[in-house]
């Protein structure tokens, strides 16, 4: 359940909520396939993967813990978890787990900012809940799974949930709708974790000084 706050289109956070859900779920049953797991770790992974993000969020501002209140997230998990596992996979090819995270990367941060903002929470920790809710899950999926974590790679991630959710909480300050805000704030997220995707778009890594400049 969303709460009614500041500008926000409650109808369409609900609708990106369980399309951040379902995205995540898939991803999540994805890595339970590529590791061929049980029917149970499947709904677990895509369980975890799903809700991870928006628990940790609804726990750290003090809301609702979304998906206990509302068993339709429970099915739209369960859901996505039996599709993998009923298609063997075969219904979304591999290289749809890193497609299928940039879109719920995208949705996630728009959709924690947003439900953050709704709730009067101050315009930087939005966008830090809005991170949180577009990589939580996919971190402990990736712990759980035994692979190394996405945020470990050089490529764009955290920046894009940033981007995404920076621009949703920039817009609707600024005075645009909650429609304009959140297709902005996706597009940009998707858009910069798309270019990693395809461009291997990363920030400059850290290079430690040499001995010999260290020791003067």
């Amino acid at each position: 359940m969303l709460a009614e706050g500041r500008g926000v289109n409650v109808t369409l956070l609900s609708a990106l909520d369980y399309a951040g859900v379902a995205t995540f779920a898939a991803s999540g049953a994805l890595v339970a396939a590529e590791k061929r797991q049980d029917v149970v770790t499947f709904l677990f992974f895509g369980a975890i993967t799903g809700v991870g993000g928006g628990t940790l969020r609804d726990l750290l501002i003090g809301a609702p813990v979304f998906w206990v209140r509302d068993p339709g997230y429970s099915l739209v998990c369960l859901l996505m978890a039996v599709f993998v596992w009923l298609t063997r996979g075969r219904g979304l090819p591999r290289r749809a787990l890193l497609w299928l995270d940039a879109v719920g990367l995208a949705v996630y941060a728009v959709m924690g900012a947003a439900k953050a903002y709704a709730l009067g929470i101050p315009a930087p920790v939005c966008v830090v809940m809005g991170v949180l809710t577009a990589t939580f899950g996919g971190v402990v999926r990736d712990a759980l799974a035994g692979v190394p974590s996405v945020l470990l790679n050089r490529e764009v991630y955290i920046s894009a949930a940033i981007a995404g959710s920076t621009a949703y909480i920039l817009a609707v300050a600024l005075g645009a709708s909650s429609l304009l805000a959140t297709c902005l704030g996706i597009a940009l997220g998707f858009g910069v974790r798309a270019g990693a995707i395809l461009a291997g778009w990363h920030l400059p890594s850290f290079s430690p000084a040499r001995n010999a400049d260290r020791d003067g």
